[in-house]
């Protein structure tokens, strides 16, 4: 149920580093370009094509540099874009997979038709179920460039398939399917965003905190904000899709009433949905304090997830 109380820090903000994101950013996507280039060298063809399609889309990088902001806060030193971009990768493939027909049928998405309209849907397939393995050598490559240990790389690979495969993101979005044209409960609508957007989002602060060999109570903390920040960014997204423009979102706007989607933004209006999202950051917030992880990084980002106007 959504909270009635708002757990937000009196303290002045900590304004977003746009400059730092815009860097990290473009690091990130650097990453997935040689992740691709490596993995695609010897592979031609549509399938291979629409791989580096979906994955040279622009996008926010949210969960990349969730991800480079948690190795910075628990202590890493070295260069984590790697394992930034194996996030990158599983959520590109969550993407072309959502917008085919038999989902969600979009035809834009980041400001560019869709992988199965710019192509065609058994290649648009394809290319995504291609991306996880290609996910999971990326993980494994940067983890080991990192010089981190078996059972440490283990734990990276383990902590990013469980959360995009059947417990985690595909769960949720099978969830999501059986759930359209039905009114649903609060509770279910929560469950369903825990699994299907909030799952990749924990687990990218939770890899950033493997990589930097993280304390068990910095690890813990960092799961506790991604979960609150995930259902937050869910949240968001509802009430964007109902205020903003197919132009300002760079995909179709209005899809939820379209598809006769129970939302946050029906369930409670859009201040009340707005109000629960606020509480939600403010509760992760808390949760970095309480785990002694001082990061103005990772602070500025989760109000970003609610400010955000994309």
């Amino acid at each position: 149920m959504a909270p009635s109380r708002s757990t937000m820090s009196t303290a002045e903000p900590t304004p977003l580093d746009t400059a730092q994101m815009a860097a990290r950013r473009a690091s990130v996507a650097a990453a997935v370009e040689a992740a691709s280039a490596r993995a695609l060298a010897e592979l031609d063809g549509p399938v291979a094509d629409a791989i580096r399609y979906a994955l040279a889309g622009e996008g926010k990088r949210l969960r990349a540099v969730l991800l480079l902001s948690a190795y910075d806060a628990c202590g890493g030193t070295g260069d984590a874009t790697g394992l930034a971009a194996a996030v990158e990768i599983v959520h590109a493939y969550s993407l072309v997979h959502d917008d085919l027909p038999c989902m969600d049928n979009d035809d834009l998405r980041r400001g560019r038709p869709t992988v199965h309209r710019a192509f065609d849907v058994p290649t648009a397939t394809a290319a995504g179920v291609a991306m996880v393995p290609l996910a999971v050598r990326t993980a494994d490559h940067a983890a080991r460039v990192l010089g981190l240990g078996s059972q440490t790389r283990g734990a990276i690979v383990r902590t990013l398939m469980v959360a995009s495969g059947a417990g985690g993101m595909v769960g949720g979005q099978l969830l999501d399917l059986d759930g359209e044209a039905q009114v649903l409960s609060l509770a279910e609508l929560e469950r369903i965003h825990r699994l299907k957007t909030g799952a990749l989002i924990e687990a990218s602060v939770a890899i950033g905190a493997l990589a930097a060999l993280a304390t068990a109570d910095q690890l813990e903390a960092l799961r506790r904000y991604g979960r609150s920040l995930g259902l937050a960014f869910q949240i968001a997204d509802d009430v964007l899709d109902v205020t903003s423009t197919s132009a300002e979102l760079g995909k179709t706007a209005g899809k939820d009433l379209a598809f006769q989607k129970s939302t946050y933004p029906a369930l409670l209006g859009i201040p009340g949905a707005t109000a629960w999202a606020q509480a939600l950051i403010g509760e992760g917030v808390q949760a970095l304090r309480g785990g002694g992880i001082d990061s103005p990084a990772l602070e500025a980002l989760a109000r970003f997830v609610v400010e955000r106007r994309n």
